[in-house]
C-alpha cells in the first residue's frame, strides 16, 4: 500500500516570535536539525513514499531547504496556498491526494508510530482519525465559587484540569473534501464542527508517549532538551 502524506508548513509562527521574524517555524533547528527536517525523516522510516509541503509564508527558503527530498529517500513535492487559508482548506489545492493520506502540522515533535497509525486508520475504513494525548492545566489561583447572593459557596486552591487535546497529527479518507468549502479558510475546528453536524464518526487514537507543540516559545525549549536527551527515539 502505497503511502502519501501532506504536511502543513505555510503558518507564519506568529508566537514564537522574535525566532521567526527571518526563519520560517518549520526550519527552527532542534539540536542539528531543524523540526520539519525531523519530520521528513520520520516518515521515509515509516514508509511513507511521497509528501506535499502545503507552504505560504517564507515558501521559497523552505523549498530551497528541502527540494525534491532525495536527501532523505522520499519524494517531495509543494502545493502553495495564495494567501492563508488554515489547516484543511490548503487540502482543496491539491488534487491527487490519493484515498487516504496521512495530515500532520510541521511543527510538532513526537515519537508516534506515524504508520501504525495510518495502517489502524485505512484497515478500519475511517473517515478521520485524530491522535490525541493528555495535558493536565493547573490555575495558578485559588478558584472561588460562589451563590448567587454572592457568598462563597466553595474553594480549590490551584486545582487541576485533565484534557485530550490533538496532536496536530491526522489520517484522512478523501472524502472528507466534500465537507470543505472552495476558496475561503477552513481550518480544523470547522471541519470538526462539521463532522459533529453530519453525525459523522470521527475516530480517537490515543497516545501516551512524547508529544510537543513548539509553537510557543517555553514548549521550543522543551522540545530542544527532550530532542537532545533522545534522539534514536525520534529518528530511529
Amino acid at each position: 500500500m502505497s503511502r502519501r502524506a501532506v504536511v502543513l508548513a505555510g503558518g507564519q509562527g506568529t508566537r514564537l516570535r522574535p525566532y521567526t521574524i527571518t526563519l520560517p517555524k518549520p526550519l527552527m533547528p532542534l539540536g542539528d536539525h531543524p523540526i520539519l527536517e525531523i519530520i521528513i525523516r520520520q516518515l521515509a522510516r515509516f514508509g511513507f513514499e511521497r509528501v506535499t509541503l502545503a507552504v505560504n509564508h517564507q515558501a521559497d527558503i523552505i523549498k530551497a531547504f528541502f527540494g525534491d527530498g532525495s536527501k532523505w529517500n522520499i519524494a517531495i513535492d509543494y502545493s502553495l496556498e495564495p494567501e492563508p487559508l488554515s489547516t484543511i482548506a490548503p487540502l482543496t489545492l491539491i488534487d491527487d491526494l490519493p484515498a487516504n493520506f496521512l495530515l500532520m502540522n510541521g511543527d510538532v515533535l513526537t515519537d508516534l508510530n506515524i504508520g501504525q497509525l495510518f495502517d489502524d486508520h485505512v484497515r478500519d475504513g475511517r473517515l478521520f482519525t485524530i491522535a490525541a494525548t493528555h495535558r493536565r492545566h493547573v490555575t495558578d489561583f485559588g478558584v472561588l465559587t460562589t451563590n448567587s447572593n454572592g457568598i462563597l459557596s466553595g474553594f480549590a486552591e490551584k486545582p487541576a484540569t485533565d484534557y485530550l487535546v490533538s496532536m496536530g497529527v491526522y489520517a484522512a479518507s478523501r472524502d472528507i473534501l466534500d465537507r470543505v468549502p472552495r476558496g475561503r479558510k477552513f481550518g480544523f475546528d470547522d471541519l470538526m464542527l462539521e463532522l459533529l453536524r453530519r453525525g459523522e464518526q470521527v475516530r480517537v487514537y490515543k497516545y501516551d508517549g512524547c508529544w510537543l507543540d513548539i509553537g510557543r516559545p517555553d514548549d521550543y525549549s522543551q522540545a530542544i532538551e527532550e530532542f537532545e536527551r533522545g534522539k534514536d527515539r525520534f529518528l530511529g
